[in-house]
């Protein structure tokens, strides 16, 4: 999350299926350009939503992007792997993130 250099005020809620409780960031930074908001959220299974809402007044529009990443087996960031094209192998099986 960044912005062009005014303030960043951000929700972030990752939701994990429909039964449980949603988990939420709440973000604020004075410039959103030279902090901006990196995170790594770890989402096991399906059926997984991360939202993004812009806590602030439309005169502060902010700018978002999400990737997805495969883990390695020590899950260590040293293993992680963009998915670039938003699709990860799983034993020869495709399937989208």
């Amino acid at each position: 999350l960044k912005t062009d250099g005014r303030p960043l005020n951000a929700r972030i809620e990752l939701l994990q299926g429909p039964n449980n409780n949603k988990q939420v960031i709440e973000l604020y930074t004075e410039d959103g350009l030279d902090r901006p908001f990196f995170a790594i959220l770890e989402t096991p299974g399906s059926g997984n939503v991360v939202r993004i809402v812009n806590s602030a007044t439309v005169e502060f529009p902010l700018t978002c992007s999400i990737g997805a990443y495969k883990m390695g087996s020590k899950d260590s960031f040293e293993e992680m792997q963009p998915v670039i094209s938003g699709y990860g192998s799983n034993n020869g099986d495709f399937r989208a993130y």
